[in-house]
């Protein structure tokens, strides 16, 4: 049995990382400032890790051997990067922490795929071309781990765009239309790119977590399924199992839609399509899983099968 601390361990990839190894028998502790929905609060502790005095109160009292850095703010919603302090001050609070915990053995950090702008192939993992404020304090996190002196096992992880049973936004809304029958492919216009079933990630994370030091120490590694899926295809599959078809709209009429929704943005109006939406769901973005492949090679669920554990879950 092992101690584990999951940072952000009451979010979406936070909760299902927390629950697998809970369930696999390890002590483990889930800080973050939201409380879990899912499992039980007393393994919980509410600690905001920009507070460095009470994160490393905690830290130093658990003495955990292993961590899963996953707390962050993920929107895409920030003006500047002061906003997502919690990925830059939090990640170097953790960091320098963790150096002065001697039973610490090995540290995942979680960055994000968006440290390049969707589209664009990096040559290497210092190749950056954020184009959100969020995509550049994950750069900003990526550059505090790489120039800091660690004393610990460690290795970054970028999730690519992760599904499955507890998801919210944005692919919780794409299920949603596809069960009400509100979903529609653009004709002459789809897309590949890189999703990651939920279960699959664990696996790899684990996998990282528990390979021989040489072949993860500070390197980079991206998660996501390792066959890349169209999105047309996806929303094919998935009303097989629902037993509909999907109708086609023209590409022109959603770009009108896009632009009314930048308006409508403009206005502080939710709308369901923007230029910014548009342009995500017919640009491919395929990254290369291949590092991540060599040390976690057989995922345990194929798409199909994912599909249908997010449609039950969704069901209850």
């Amino acid at each position: 049995m092992s101690k584990i601390i999951v940072t952000g361990g009451s979010g979406f990839i936070g909760n299902n990382v927390f629950k697998y190894y809970l369930t696999q028998g390890h002590e483990v502790l889930n800080i973050d400032r939201q409380a879990p929905k899912n499992t039980s609060s007393k393994y919980w502790i509410n600690i905001d890790i920009t507070d460095y005095p009470s994160l490393k109160e905690v830290i130093v009292n658990f003495k955990p051997e292993y961590i899963i850095h996953l707390a962050a703010r993920t929107d895409l919603n920030g003006k500047t990067i002061q906003d997502y302090e919690s990925n830059t001050l939090g990640t170097k609070n953790l960091a320098n922490i963790l150096n002065e915990i001697s039973s610490v053995k090995r540290v995942i950090f979680t960055s994000s795929m968006l440290v390049c702008k969707p589209g664009n192939i990096p040559t290497n993992e210092f190749d950056y071309s954020p184009s959100t404020k969020y995509g550049e304090s994950k750069v900003q996190m990526e550059r505090i781990i790489r120039g800091s002196t660690l004393k610990y096992e460690w290795a970054v992880v970028r999730p690519t765009s992760i599904w499955g049973p507890g998801f919210g936004v944005p692919y919780r809304n794409f299920f949603d239309l596809l069960i009400n029958k509100r979903y529609f492919h653009i004709s002459t216009k789809s897309c590949t790119k890189t999703y990651g079933y939920i279960e699959n990630i664990i696996y790899q994370i684990n996998q990282i977590l528990n390979a021989p030091i040489q072949k993860i120490q500070g390197k980079t590694f991206y998660l996501g399924d390792y066959e890349p899926t169209n999105i047309q295809v996806w929303a094919d599959e998935i009303a097989a199992q629902l037993n509909i078809s999907i109708q086609s709209i023209p590409l022109s009429l959603i770009k009108i839609a896009a632009n009314l929704g930048d308006i409508l943005k403009l206005l502080k109006i939710n709308f369901p399509m923007t230029s910014f939406r548009l342009n995500n769901m017919t640009t491919d973005n395929i990254v290369d899983l291949s590092n991540t492949k060599e040390i976690a090679p057989n995922l345990p669920f194929t798409r199909i099968e994912g599909i249908q554990k997010t449609l039950e879950w969704l069901k209850q």
